[in-house]
């Protein structure tokens, strides 16, 4: 389906998506202004929907923004906008802007907060990379510390991440690694990292980086698959002599990384355990979700 013939909820409208319009004065497209979800469907069923829209009020709760709908309101919404689009396996971006304001930083000027959902098919985010693996970079662009912004927001201002995406770009890798200003590693641009060496599963901790429900999940696997987890710091180092070492995300999924900086992970090729996380996540997302139709 064309995206311009989507349709998109705003504020209580179903629109096709070349009608789907903003105000210029909504505080969104001045200032980055608000909040928003990445979810997934998976064959008929929408993957982790409460966990999501429950990070999704707490982010707007976090910068003082009251959702015009409630979290049973948007659920509820977001069904019937996959359904309008006949949609079983989707990305979905709900969006709660401050709303329509004034020119000024004053969020008192703002009147009603603007609501935003686009359903839309989507493929896999690193595309035929998942065999192989992808090579990330790191980026020159430091991670904000949580003592200046919580990560734990997951805010519509992702000016940094899209920065060291062009980095990534630039230097020909697939994905950039972004690090903490002590030289610590925080998470790529859009996804959690996951380092594994005899049989521990490391990751950075949830205070320096966006509590991943991804990354959530793989931290439960791998409790029940008998891993040791630890959440701490981490160095380059760490991860340039890791076994094996991978990304989490909603988008993403899981995907192996084999190169970091030019520097081989583990054999060069994906992980044993890598793949078992991969073939894990995959059964659970055909099997788990709140249905989008009566029958899936």
């Amino acid at each position: 389906m064309n995206e311009d013939e989507l349709w998109v909820y705003i504020d209580g409208n179903y629109l096709r998506g070349k009608d789907a319009k903003i105000s210029v004065f909504d505080h969104c497209f001045l200032y980055g202004d608000g909040v928003f979800e990445g979810i997934r469907a998976y064959n008929g069923r929408v993957f982790k929907l409460d966990e999501h829209i429950e990070r999704l009020y707490n982010s707007a709760k976090a910068i003082f923004i009251e959702p015009p709908l409630t979290k049973e309101e948007m659920k509820k919404v977001i069904i019937e906008c996959l359904r309008k689009n006949g949609l079983k396996d989707a990305y979905i971006r709900p969006i709660i802007s401050r709303g329509t304001g004034t020119m000024g930083l004053d969020p008192r000027g703002c009147r009603n907060p603007t609501v935003v959902i686009i359903t839309m098919p989507w493929g896999k985010y690193y595309g035929d990379l998942y065999d192989k693996g992808i090579k990330v970079a790191t980026s020159p662009y430091r991670a904000i510390p949580p003592d200046c912004f919580s990560p734990s927001i997951k805010a519509c201002q992702y000016l940094p991440n899209i920065i060291s995406k062009a980095f990534a770009n630039f230097v020909g890798a697939d994905e950039a690694l972004r690090i903490t200003k002590e030289g610590f590693v925080a998470e790529g641009t859009g996804d959690n990292i996951f380092l594994v060496n005899n049989n521990t599963l490391k990751t950075p901790p949830s205070n320096i980086v966006l509590k991943g429900i991804t990354r959530e999940i793989v931290i439960d696997m791998a409790k029940k698959e008998g891993l040791k987890v630890s959440e701490e710091n981490i160095t380059l180092y760490e991860l340039y002599t890791a076994d094996e070492v991978f990304l989490t995300g909603t988008a993403a999924e899981i995907v192996p990384v084999v190169e970091i900086d030019g520097i081989k992970i583990g054999k060069g090729v994906p992980g044993k355990i890598t793949k078992r996380f991969m073939k894990l996540y995959e059964d659970l997302t055909k099997k788990e979700g709140v249905p989008i139709y009566e029958e899936v």
